[in-house]
């Protein structure tokens, strides 16, 4: 099946721009009545305002990527939690759940500089459409946005949204250090995505939670679900990459391999099938190098046992959310982590 968020429909950007804004009720005694949807509009606007420049060539290229697309699976996450943990008005929370996706964009942009990635989401990419030097400063332009939000953040809030980033970038190096090399582990890989995507999902989701007033134990608890949640989101990704359709994906298959990034397929095909390690080394492999390499990698069982991997983080993300049992926002959070195991399956 296709990754379509059936309850809400949410992530197309016709439907973020058109929905109203949330209107609260003004009486002291009652909560702001606003639904997912209005709440994700909000928030891409303002990722769309955080965009604005006096030099108009940032506002295009930054535009450019972030109009192109995305899941906005890191915002959704974090207004729900936010939601089932009894949190109400929009403001705070639209700023964080903005600026965690900025951050992403950003490192979408610097991540196409180090693989000199021809396309993303589909289209020529950034750096291939801007050229290098002005992808590279507009990747730091987009940083600063999302830190510009971060400025109004409590000293603790700004702190989890740092360690989040210095984590994503040490998984970054990480990952270069690893590009090409067949010696990489499995423990090598999950080290990289729990820096690389999962502690972005994991600050996300602790912010919410203390946003909406929760409990230390229930903070943490969101966290570790949010955690899960990007582990699932990345590995279900790698999947992808092996054996998706690429008119579902808009993107060729193989770009893992074609840049030597290691996802969990790879690496367990590499354990299973010893040639699979002189694919995976080379610099720059032929189509046909490539279309060979994704079959012995099939052909070992990796794909499956990733998605069991998945599933295992799935199963993990919904233990986290049992202390907010008989929450409706808990159950959507719940179908959500279903829906990501189903991509493509």
């Amino acid at each position: 099946m296709g990754f379509v968020f059936i309850w809400l429909g949410l992530f197309g950007k016709d439907a973020c721009v058109s929905s109203p804004e949330p209107k609260p009720r003004n009486t002291a005694n009652e909560e702001a009545e606003w639904s997912l949807s209005d709440a994700l509009a909000c928030v891409e606007r303002r990722i769309q305002s955080q965009l604005e420049s006096r030099e108009p060539l940032l506002t295009e290229i930054s535009t450019y990527l972030v109009g192109s697309g995305g899941k906005r699976v890191r915002p959704a996450v974090t207004l729900l939690i936010y939601r089932a943990c009894g949190g109400r008005t929009l403001d705070s929370i639209v700023d964080v759940a903005a600026a965690l996706e900025l951050i992403h964009s950003a490192t979408l942009l610097h991540d196409d500089i180090i693989d000199d990635a021809e396309t993303r989401r589909g289209r020529p990419s950034a750096l291939y459409r801007y050229g290098l030097a002005r992808t590279l400063v507009t990747g730091d332009f987009v940083f600063s946005r999302a830190f510009e939000l971060c400025a109004g953040f409590e000293e603790r809030l700004i702190r989890w949204a740092a360690e989040a980033c210095i984590r994503l970038t040490e998984g970054e190096m990480m990952q270069g250090r690893f590009r090409h090399n067949p010696d990489v582990t499995l423990e090598d890989y999950f080290e990289i995505i729990q820096r690389k995507t999962a502690s972005l999902f994991q600050q996300g989701a602790r912010a919410a939670a203390y946003l909406a007033g929760a409990s230390p134990a229930i903070v943490e608890a969101m966290a570790d679900c949010g955690f899960h949640v990007g582990m699932t989101f990345q590995i279900v990704d790698d999947v992808l990459d092996i054996e998706g359709e690429p008119g579902n994906l808009g993107k060729p298959v193989g770009i893992d391999l074609r840049d030597g990034n290691p996802s969990l397929p790879i690496v367990l095909g590499m354990m299973r099938d010893p040639e699979l390690r002189g694919f995976f080394a080379l610099r720059r492999p032929t189509e046909q190098e490539v279309h060979e390499a994704l079959r012995r990698v099939r052909a070992t069982g990796a794909v499956r046992e990733a998605r069991a991997l998945a599933a295992t983080f799935g199963a993990r993300a919904k233990e986290a959310l049992a202390c907010l049992s008989g929450s409706s926002e808990a159950a959507l959070l719940e179908e959500m982590v279903d829906q990501l195991l189903a991509r493509g399956a």
